[in-house]
C-alpha cells in the first residue's frame, strides 16, 4: 500500500500544501542568492579586484553556511523552525541593504559571512520538513520537483541583472525584496508545516561524518562546483572577451538546466537508483569540464550549460534522496546540519582555490578545478561501490 493511500484526503491535501510552501519559501530565498553571487562578482570585477579577491569573498557566504551549522538544530527546537526561517529572511534582507550601501570588497567581507548565516537555517529547516512529510516511493521525484524549482529561483536572479544591470540600488532593491517576501511566504504556511520530529537517538554532527562521509563528499563537491562557477565564471568570461550580458545569460542558462533537469533526473533515480544516477552526473561533469575550453565561443557552449547545470546540481539531489533513504528522525535533522556543514565547506575551500589556480595559470584554471573535483569524487564513488560488492 503506497503512503499516500494511508491518509485521508483532508490530510493528503495539507500534506501538499505544506510542500508548496516550503518549496515556494526557499524559491523566492533563492532569486536573493542566485542574484547576489554573479552581481557582487561584477561589480569588484569593474573595481580592478583580483580573481583571487574575489573568490575569497564569495567563499564568505559558504563560511557562514559552515560556522552556523552546528547550531542549527539547538535554534530550531528554542524557537521553532517557522520563527528561525522569519527570523533568518529579516536579517538576510537587512545584511544585503548594507551590502548595497557599502560597495568596498573588505567591507562586504563580514557582511556577506553573515549573508551564509541566516541563509543556511532556512535551508537545513525547509529539506528536513520535505523529506519527513514526502512519501518514499515519490522521494525521487519530489526532491527532483524540489530541487527544480529552488534552481529556477536562482535562474531568475543572474536573469534580473539583464534588466536591472549591475549598477546602481536596482538589484540590491530586487534581492532585498525577495528575502522579506521569503518571510511572509514562510508566515502564511507556518500553520501547515510539520514539527522537526524529536524521534531516535540524537546524532551529532561528527558522528553523521562517520556515519556517511562518501555522502558528505558529494554534497562538497556539488556546493564547490556551483560556488566557483557563480563566482569566477564572469572573470573567466571576462578573458574570453564575453560582454556582461552574455556572461550572465550563460550563467541562467547553467541555472537553467539544473532547474530543468532535475525532475528527470529524479525519476531516473527512482527507477535505476539515486547511486547510479550519481555516478552518471559526476561523470557527465567531468566531461563538461573537458569540453568547456573549447567551445566557450561557440554555439555549443549554450547546450553545454544548460546539460552542465543539471547534471552538477544533481549530485546535490541524488545525495538529498539517499539521505531520506537512509535516516530519520535526529539522524536525519543531523545529516541536514552536516550537509549545510560540507556545503558551506565546499563553497568556502573552492571559490579562493580556483580563484588562486586562474590566478596563477591563467583563466583555464577554472576548467581545470572543476574537473579535478569531479574526478576525485568519480573515484570515491567506484572505489564505493567496489566496496560494497
Amino acid at each position: 500500500m503506497s503512503a499516500e493511500n494511508t491518509v485521508s484526503p483532508r490530510e493528503a491535501r495539507i500534506t501538499w500544501a505544506a510542500m508548496a510552501g516550503i518549496i515556494a519559501t526557499v524559491t523566492v530565498f533563492a532569486v536573493a542568492q542566485g542574484l547576489t553571487y554573479p552581481l557582487l562578482s561584477f561589480i569588484l570585477e569593474r573595481q580592478g579586484t583580483t580573481s583571487g579577491l574575489i573568490g575569497l569573498s564569495a567563499a564568505m557566504t559558504p563560511l557562514g553556511f559552515t560556522v552556523s551549522a552546528p547550531f542549527i538544530p539547538a535554534l530550531s527546537r528554542h524557537l521553532g523552525g517557522a520563527r528561525l526561517a522569519i527570523l533568518c529572511s529579516i536579517l538576510a534582507a537587512l545584511t544585503l541593504m548594507a551590502i548595497g550601501l557599502m560597495q568596498n570588497v573588505w567591507a562586504w567581507m563580514p557582511l556577506r559571512f553573515l549573508l551564509g548565516v541566516f541563509a543556511n537555517p532556512l535551508y537545513v529547516i525547509s529539506e528536513t520538513w520535505l523529506i519527513t512529510i514526502t512519501p518514499a516511493p515519490r522521494r525521487g521525484r519530489i526532491m527532483g520537483l524540489y530541487s527544480s524549482i529552488v534552481s529556477a529561483g536562482f535562474a531568475i536572479g543572474p536573469l534580473s541583472l539583464g534588466f536591472t544591470g549591475t549598477e546602481g540600488r536596482p538589484p540590491f532593491v530586487i534581492g532585498i525584496a525577495a528575502f522579506l517576501a521569503c518571510g511572509f511566504i514562510v508566515l502564511a504556511v507556518a500553520p501547515r508545516v510539520p514539527k522537526i520530529s524529536s524521534e531516535g537517538e540524537a546524532t551529532s554532527l561528527g558522528g553523521f561524518f562517520a556515519l556517511a562521509p562518501l555522502l558528505l563528499f558529494a554534497v562538497f563537491t556539488a556546493a564547490a562546483f556551483e560556488q566557483i562557477l557563480l563566482s569566477l565564471f564572469a572573470v573567466y568570461g571576462a578573458a574570453h572577451g564575453s560582454a556582461e550580458g552574455r556572461i550572465a545569460s550563460l550563467i541562467t542558462c547553467f541555472i537553467a538546466g539544473n532547474a530543468v533537469m532535475q525532475i528527470l533526473l529524479g525519476r531516473v533515480a527512482e527507477r535505476l537508483g539515486s547511486t547510479e544516477t550519481m555516478s552518471f552526473c559526476v561523470l557527465a561533469c567531468l566531461a563538461g569540464c573537458l569540453l568547456l575550453p573549447l567551445v566557450f565561443n561557440a554555439w555549443l557552449i549554450w547546450p553545454l550549460v544548460f546539460v552542465w547545470g543539471g547534471v552538477s546540481f544533481g549530485i546535490y539531489t541524488m545525495s538529498l534522496i539517499q539521505l531520506g533513504e537512509r535516516f530519520t528522525g535526529q539522524a536525519l535533522i543531523a545529516g541536514n546540519a552536516a550537509f549545510a556543514l560540507a556545503w558551506g565547506i565546499g563553497g568556502m575551500a573552492g571559490s579562493p582555490a580556483a580563484g588562486l589556480a586562474m590566478q596563477l595559470i591563467g583563466h583555464q584554471g577554472l576548467s581545470m578545478s572543476l574537473g579535478l573535483l569531479s574526478g576525485v569524487l568519480a573515484v570515491f564513488l567506484m572505489a564505493g561501490r567496489r566496496r560494497g560488492r
